[in-house]
């Protein structure tokens, strides 16, 4: 297991050797994708995140992943389910072919429900794991599920940082973006983790966020933002409820920059990232 300390490390000097470091990191923002308690897509959370409308806490519906055949559609579970329902509706917003993009996804643990059920069956008299629950465990099951329903080619990355994972997710998309100039979907998610495992890892429910980046200045963009390092304090929301989703689900820990994005103004947000740092994100309509 790689410390914190040791993460944050490695980050500073990649981005020290590439010159990064010196100056902040500019993307567009073309499509959003959302999916959570109470938020069925981005169209109603802009709504929610923007005061139009209020906030009323409800249990997460996933979508039946029907870009899938029929056979990986019978296999698939939450995550899966999730990160589908949330990349193609950003992709759809952004008016792109999904094949097309490159992809960093994000999660703090991947398929809870599917962990839990391995579980049982290790804990039971009968050991043997099924192989759909088996292929299923791996971090990057869903980049490949991704892949089969939307016929990418381009590369994937995948990446876990515990409750850092949506400031780990956004800052690899962004670095890619900015060195590499090829737009990126950035798919974060987690979810839930039924009892006993719940108890020491308190998710709740599903929640995932999807952001189409490219390279400053696109013709595409609804908005463009800027990110560097601070030290500052991860900002807090206003709403009693979204405060305790962000805290709760670690995808969540987007809710700032999405509301800050909903409102429509200039505004800048410090998002959870590694401790002592924290990624400072300045929105531009």
């Amino acid at each position: 297991m790689v410390s914190a300390a040791a993460t944050v490390a490695w980050h500073l000097a990649v981005l020290t050797e590439t010159g990064l470091a010196l100056r902040p990191l500019t993307v567009s923002l073309e499509g959003i994708g959302l999916l959570g308690p109470g938020l069925a897509d981005w169209r109603e959370g802009l709504a929610i995140l923007a005061n139009r409308a209020d906030y009323r806490p409800s249990a997460t519906v996933l979508p039946p992943p029907a870009a899938l055949p029929p056979t990986e559609r019978r296999r698939s579970g939450k995550a899966v389910k999730l990160v589908l329902a949330i990349g193609q509706e950003a992709v759809a917003a952004a008016g792109l072919d999904p094949s097309t993009l490159a992809t960093v996804f994000s999660s703090s643990g991947g398929d809870g429900y599917n962990c839990h059920e391995i579980c049982v069956t290790l804990a039971s008299g009968d050991r043997r794991i099924s192989p759909t629950r088996f292929h299923n465990s791996v971090h990057n099951a869903p980049a490949g599920y991704w892949s089969i329903a939307v016929g990418a080619m381009a590369p994937s990355t995948v990446v876990c940082g515990f409750d850092a994972s949506f400031g780990a997710g956004l800052l690899e998309a962004i670095t890619q973006v900015a060195v590499d100039g090829i737009r990126t979907l950035l798919i974060a998610y987690d979810t839930d983790y039924p009892e006993p495992l719940r108890s020491v890892r308190p998710i709740f429910d599903a929640f995932g966020v999807a952001l189409v980046l490219a390279s400053a200045h696109s013709s595409r963009a609804c908005a463009e933002i800027t990110v560097t390092f601070t030290v500052a304090a991860p900002d807090h929301l206003a709403n009693a409820d979204l405060e305790a989703l962000k805290l709760a689900i670690p995808a969540a820990r987007s809710l700032p920059l999405l509301q800050a994005i909903a409102q429509g103004r200039p505004r800048r947000v410090v998002l959870d990232y590694l401790d002592p740092l924290h990624l400072a994100v300045e929105v531009s309509p």
